[in-house]
């Protein structure tokens, strides 16, 4: 926590995004920098293995769904017609396209040493097309936290698509586990059911059960999140309003696992769910400084604390792999708003900010590799391609934010309807600085 915290108070200095210099501070603790010098203290500090490793295992865990579960918090405004013109039409440019254009290259292409034991074209295909596609929800949201600007117009475009993607990260996730015939050992409630079903059948599960989770809750959620506050017989909402508050997160959590799905979508819509609810605000907020002052900072640290980039690097796959990442996305994007109506300037924001793969991408990762679908320096890679992104988007907004510009405008000429241009003005996303100017 010293080491992570401090790493990101050097980055802030410096202008740069804080969440990585808790990412960079993780590096500085693990195998690439002080194991690299001291291996036995580093061994000593951060053992892979035993009571310690677990214990931050489970850190990880809450830290992970605490931030998934702050971004929750603000996403309850209704979007705007403009906004969900936006979202439909960036969440088809800026998945389809890239995803095309990373299976089109894994197979043209061959790449057969990176693929892992259990893997095979098709599989190191689905996994190249999910690497350059995917948009982090857990760094982004990080990153407009930092910058203020989480409450806005233009987080709610970006963090609705994050979450569409998310969706397809899991569902396809599902099928290239099943076409591997490979386990990760991370699979729960209905989820181990999936393996004795048709591979269609598993599939289709895995798209309906996270969406329609989602579309519930979001629905009834914050109706079910008072009811429960107020009523008399609940002894832990009067004895403690943030116990009750986590309580509620966690079970959301329990409920996502029990039908197999990823409990990173209860800790989201908890936050959807609760964000409505006057009465919680005290309880929020003491949530969220307990969650930012330790949690959410140790487990962007133990990010970084997963790499080794002395032994597992391969800088030059890495670069063109990084630049064929960044094209295909921020070019999809970027068309795709532009064909929503946004304006040039607004367009390259959100391609900025879609272009952070964080998170999901070191689960992409991870997930591959423990189940041997990938090679560890394709594991590498796409750990460090998520941290480079995401600070490549983190320079971007804070860019934008210190100048004072709107992250969010609309093209005029796009709409000639009576309302389009009338109405513009109140579809703008003004920077917090821009309004305070």
């Amino acid at each position: 926590m010293i080491v992570a915290h401090s790493t990101a108070y050097v980055f802030k200095l410096i202008k740069q995004p804080p969440v990585i210099g808790e990412i960079v501070g993780g590096l500085l603790l693990g195998p690439t920098v002080l194991g690299a010098v001291w291996p036995q203290f580093q061994n000593e500090i951060v053992p892979e293995e035993g009571p310690a490793a677990s214990a931050l295992g489970v850190i990880y865990q809450l830290g992970l769904l605490l931030l998934v579960y702050l971004t929750g918090t603000e996403l309850h405004g209704r979007a705007t017609k403009a906004e969900k013109r936006t979202i439909v039409s960036v969440s088809v440019s800026g998945l389809v396209v890239p995803f095309a254009a990373g299976l089109a290259v894994a197979y043209s292409l061959g790449l057969a040493d990176l693929s892992g034991a259990n893997g095979s074209q098709t599989t190191l295909a689905l996994v190249f097309g999910l690497a350059i596609a995917l948009t982090s929800i857990p760094v982004i949201s990080r990153i407009m936290l930092d910058l203020g600007i989480l409450r806005s117009s233009f987080a709610r475009i970006v963090l609705t698509v994050a979450v569409l993607e998310d969706v397809v990260l899991y569902v396809v996730l599902a099928i290239v586990m099943g076409v591997a015939g490979a386990r990760s050992g991370e699979t729960y409630g209905l989820g181990t059911l999936m393996g004795e079903v048709p591979l269609a059948w598993g599939a289709l599960y895995f798209t309906v059960a996270p969406m329609l989770f989602l579309a519930i809750h979001i629905r009834y959620g914050q109706r079910i999140f008072s009811t429960l506050a107020r009523m008399r017989w609940n002894v832990l909402a009067q004895r403690s309003p943030t116990a009750f508050l986590m309580i509620f997160i966690f079970s959301l959590c329990l409920m996502c696992a029990g039908l197999g799905i990823d409990p990173i979508f209860g800790a989201l819509t908890a936050g959807i769910c609760e964000a409505g609810s006057s009465g919680a605000d005290q309880a929020r907020e003491t949530l969220r400084n307990i969650s930012l002052a330790f949690f959410i900072p140790v487990y962007f640290a133990v990010v970084g604390l997963k790499l080794d980039l002395i032994r597992h690097f391969d800088v030059v796959f890495f670069l063109w792999f990084l630049g064929l990442a960044c094209l295909a996305k921020f070019a999809s994007v970027w068309v795709g708003a532009r064909v929503a109506g946004q304006s040039p300037s607004a367009a390259t924001n959100i391609a900025a900010a879609m272009n952070a793969r964080g998170g999901p991408g070191i689960i992409l990762a991870s997930t591959t590799f423990g189940a041997g679908i990938i090679s560890e320096s394709f594991f590498t890679a796409l750990v460090v391609l998520s941290i480079v992104t995401s600070q490549m988007a983190g320079i971007w907004l804070a860019r934008v934010v210190s100048r004072g510009g709107a992250l969010v405008t609309y093209d005029p000429d796009f709409d000639a309807s009576p309302s389009g241009p009338r109405q513009r003005a109140a579809h703008e996303d003004e920077n917090p600085k821009a309004a305070t100017k």
